[in-house]
């Protein structure tokens, strides 16, 4: 039940951000907003609950990426920094940045979430820098620049005013990330 009512509040997220209500979840579930309630204490509780879910499904995507034997070390990072789940791509992840305000549990929960989880990501870095694949950098410097990147494009208007969606400028910063400024080596 629990992760029936997180697929249909992502769905209403999705078409009206942060203003759904939760009697836009019962209509889209076809269920009372009783038994929502039965599940989840109030709107930040689900908010905090989405946040989970949809960084768990992330995760899980990430972890078919990192456990293919059938891609470089390369096409693994590449994967993993610009992992999007199917069922997120047309996601308002703009509407993400009104959570600092209006629901702020809902801001640290999606804060920590993306500072967590970089052991696979970081064992790709060391092992690519120790086949010579990828440069010796500071992977804590990596990281707070792919973190900080990310929340900018999520957590401003930034997109909005460039005219982006969120999935086209992410492939875009992960490609960058990837390759640099460099067009090819002299």
């Amino acid at each position: 039940m629990r992760e029936k009512i997180l697929e249909g509040s992502l769905n209403v997220f999705s078409v009206k951000g942060l203003r759904f209500t939760m009697d836009d979840i019962a209509k889209e579930m076809k269920m009372s907003k009783k038994t929502i309630y039965t599940v989840f204490r109030d709107k930040n509780d689900l908010l905090c609950a989405m946040v989970d879910y949809a960084f768990d499904r992330i995760k899980e995507a990430e972890d078919e990426i990192f456990y293919n034997d059938n891609l470089s070390i390369l096409d693994k990072l590449r994967g993993i920094l610009g992992v999007l789940p199917d069922s997120y791509k047309n996601f308002d992840y703009q509407a993400l940045y009104q959570f600092k305000d209006k629901y702020p549990a809902a801001y640290e929960k999606l804060a920590m979430r993306l500072d967590s989880g970089w052991d696979k990501t970081f064992e790709l870095l060391r092992l690519g820098q120790q086949e010579g694949i990828v440069r010796n950098i500071d992977l804590e410097l990596f990281k707070i620049s792919y973190e900080a990147t990310i929340t900018r494009l999520i957590m401003t208007d930034a997109l909005e005013k460039k005219s982006l969606d969120y999935p086209t400028a992410f492939r875009m910063v992960v490609d960058f990330m990837i390759h640099g400024l460099i067009e090819k080596e002299e």
